[in-house]
């Protein structure tokens, strides 16, 4: 197996390998051909691996097709098509495509089935069935479960367009965070004062505990600076990875950063990405009170049980002792 490696300091960890419907008098939908799923539908997954997205009918007009779509938010126009079929022939398009297929569980079944999930699967899809007069869709959404991270710059605080940003949550395994992953993050307890750039080119910053200089005497919220521009203006980010189908583990030091580069080598592996690192905090229970090198240049380290001596606050969390000198053990 392919094998990453995190090199934390004096030690090192290291990374292995919608639409035209039907209403009734009052105004409320009334499908015809398509079933209503559950209000706020979800389908949990996770990355690398599947889900299927449920679209049942009730009935089938004599003739129709289904088309499944991802909703792009605040775009306007835009169609992501996955899939079509009018039953017995389906054509793919895009990135999804090729990973997509029906369930087919039964004769009214046109439930969408996705396989190899990405971070990039995350988010709302539409179901429509089109029979050329009354057409009909359904939305549900693909949540793909993960952990939302801040980054900066290693040139410090509120350094980073919105594409360099983006770049630089890729770089540590991962994609800029949505708004609704940012809001989930903030409700398991992610407080964070500086603002970071979102998907979405907005900014935001999640506080649980009101202070000085971070929302002052306002109640706990995400407090947001709206759309700023995506190549004037300038702040940290907020990344969102998931599982990964490596593993990071720990080597004892001291290291500099390039012993830490070459210890991993030796164990067949390569110093760990940030989001790895979060991802086996999160997934796989990381914990490890000694900070350690990081592919980035950073130090850091995961603490799942918190303790007196392993980064002095009360929560969970990947404690980070920033950018520092590559020469220091």
């Amino acid at each position: 197996m392919m094998i990453w490696t995190t090199v934390l300091g004096l030690a090192a960890s290291c990374f292995t390998w919608t639409t035209a419907m039907y209403h009734d008098k009052k105004g409320h939908r009334n499908l015809q051909y398509l079933i209503e799923p559950p209000v706020y539908a979800e389908v949990l997954g996770r990355r690398e691996g599947n889900a299927t997205l449920p679209c049942v009918m009730q009935s089938k007009p004599p003739h129709y097709k289904v088309k499944w779509t991802k909703v792009q938010p605040n775009q306007q126009g835009v169609e992501n098509i996955v899939l079509i079929t009018n039953g017995r022939d389906q054509k793919h398009y895009g990135a999804v495509g090729p990973r997509a297929s029906l369930r087919k569980a039964h004769s009214l079944d046109a439930s969408l089935q996705l396989t190899g999930l990405g971070l990039e699967d995350d988010g709302t899809y539409r179901c429509e069935l089109i029979n050329g007069l009354d057409d009909e869709s359904v939305t549900i959404t693909l949540r793909i479960e993960g952990v939302v991270f801040p980054y900066q710059s290693r040139h410090g605080r509120y350094k980073l367009t919105f594409t360099q940003a983006k770049d630089a949550c890729a770089e540590q395994d991962a994609t800029l965070a949505t708004f609704k992953q940012l809001y989930q993050a903030w409700t398991e307890g992610l407080d964070w004062c500086n603002a970071g750039w979102l998907s979405d080119g907005t900014v935001h910053y999640p506080i649980l505990h009101p202070r000085p200089a971070c929302g002052q005497d306002l109640l706990p919220g995400i407090r947001s600076y709206g759309p700023k521009h995506k190549s004037k203006d300038h702040f940290d980010a907020f990344c969102f990875t998931s599982t990964s189908s490596g593993s990071v583990f720990f080597l004892a030091g001291p290291f500099t950063f390039a012993e830490a580069e070459q210890g991993c080598r030796q164990e067949g592996a390569e110093l760990a990405q940030v989001g790895q690192l979060y991802s086996a905090w999160r997934f796989a229970g990381l914990d490890r009170c000694d900070g350690g090198w990081l592919k980035d240049g950073s130090v850091r380290f995961p603490i799942t049980i918190p303790r007196e001596g392993c980064g002095g606050l009360p929560e969970p969390g990947v404690r980070s002792f920033g950018f520092t000198n590559k020469s220091k053990r």
